[in-house]
């Protein structure tokens, strides 16, 4: 990915869109979100990455002002939230997982009537539809239902719909979780558009391919934050040594890598291993071998550079429980 120059702030303006300190929200006695802090630049894609139940949606919740923090500071636009709530609702656009515009309306009914809701005057509201309509592919689809929609149609109408008060914080929740590939690669290059007009994004997503091309990243596991950074910053400093393995007996190799203490996870990518060793371990991938063999198991084993998946699993635990020891 190409490195993005860094923006410089107006005289006047943060640097950061979003900065948030100790952000927690508790639900009784569930902790959802626990104690994270973010600095999001502006100009910048965000990412969220992790499983369900990490905490993504509520901290987006918290940020656009849906919901009461338990504890902790956050500043949006040089505003506190929720507090300035209200202020800040004609710079915020918000999209969510499931598609909440009305069905029975038209996309052009859907799109007047969001222009009214953020208070756009008729002649500029025009303009805007006018605008979104061509930028997101939507003059053939103008007088249709929404609910007759396809997948990407509807992601492309709610992504107009969220663009249309031209926002300059955009909030994504999982937005491309039910549309096919092609889909979901038209509309992330809408949002390195988006980035380029100066609009900062927020995406929480559980793509590692979408994860992948955020500028910045944080994984959550459990509500916390347990990596952060650029997507290449974040595998070339895994904490871990990744070894490939090619065995004629995947089942069996398997069974005796999971067996050896400095074996963090074993995951199965077609007829090779991924295995995540203890970085402490000297000559990981001799390791690997001498376990095969004490285990009559013919393999070839090669040192390789992570994948994101390596650094979410590595950084989360995700998948122990499918072919690894427990942690302590």
């Amino acid at each position: 990915m190409n490195a993005v120059p860094q923006q410089i702030a107006p005289p006047g303006e943060v640097a950061h869109a979003i900065r948030a300190r100790g952000l927690t929200r508790r639900f009784g006695h569930v902790t959802a979100v626990d104690g994270i802090d973010l600095d999001i630049p502006r100009a910048r894609i965000y990412g969220f990455l992790g499983p369900n139940g990490s905490g993504k949606s509520t901290t987006i919740r918290m940020l656009c002002g849906l919901l009461q923090p338990s504890a902790g500071t956050v500043d949006v636009l040089g505003h506190e939230m929720p507090r300035d709530a209200e202020q800040l609702r004609t710079r915020l656009g918000y999209m969510t997982q499931k598609f909440s515009l009305w069905d029975d309306l038209t996309v052009s009914e859907n799109l007047q009537f969001m222009g009214q809701v953020f208070g756009l005057p008729a002649q500029r509201r025009r303009a805007r539809v006018a605008v979104v309509v061509q930028e997101f592919d939507l003059a053939s689809l103008f007088k249709q239902r929404a609910g007759t929609l396809s997948g990407g149609q509807r992601q492309r109408l709610a992504l107009a719909a969220a663009t249309l008060h031209e926002p300059e914080l955009l909030l994504l929740d999982e937005p491309t979780s039910a549309v096919d590939p092609q889909s979901r690669r038209d509309f992330w290059e809408s949002l390195f558009d988006l980035v380029a007009r100066g609009v900062t994004i927020l995406v929480s997503t559980h793509y590692m391919d979408e994860a992948e091309r955020c500028h910045e990243l944080a994984i959550l596991a459990s509500g916390r934050i347990v990596a952060q950074g650029p997507p290449q910053q974040l595998m070339s400093e895994i904490p871990a040594a990744v070894v490939e393995v090619e065995a004629a007996d995947t089942v069996a190799a398997r069974r005796a890598l999971v067996q050896d203490e400095s074996v963090l996870s074993v995951a199965q990518l077609g007829t090779r291993l991924h295995v995540l060793i203890d970085p402490a371990t000297p000559e990981p991938e001799n390791r690997v071998l001498q376990r095969l063999r004490a285990a009559s198991v013919a393999a070839q084993s090669t040192l390789v550079r992570a994948s994101l998946e390596d650094v979410f699993v590595a950084a989360t635990g995700f998948g122990r429980a499918a072919g690894a020891r427990p942690q302590d």
